[in-house]
């Protein structure tokens, strides 16, 4: 990768930080709406889409285990295609709990 890629990354996941800071999130502390089916199928994943697709970076691959931080998710749903073994189970917060966007 270039060096003015590189930066030019940099600048937009700063850009991306920026914007998820102004979102209020409602955090739902007993129940996850987010759900790794079967760990093992994702210590064998050896691409790990999951933890570069996501915008806000709720799952994270560290000393061997993926952490789902799922308080910061957007609802977007990209982790779920891009799991090529349909191994995250996803659902919409329960009501009143999740992220609320604002625009302009």
């Amino acid at each position: 990768m270039s060096e003015h890629n590189s930066e030019h990354q940099e600048k937009n996941r700063a850009a991306i930080e920026k914007e998820l800071y102004i979102n209020k999130y409602t955090v739902d502390e007993h129940e996850s709406h987010l759900r790794i089916k079967d760990m093992e199928v994702c210590a064998n994943c050896v691409e790990k889409p999951c933890t570069y697709i996501c915008p806000a970076a709720v799952y994270v691959w560290e000393h061997g285990k993926l952490t789902v931080q799922y308080s910061g998710c957007l609802e977007c749903g990209s982790c779920r295609f891009a799991c090529a073994a349909d191994n995250i189970d996803w659902n919409y917060p329960r009501g009143g709990f999740g992220v609320a966007l604002k625009m302009g």
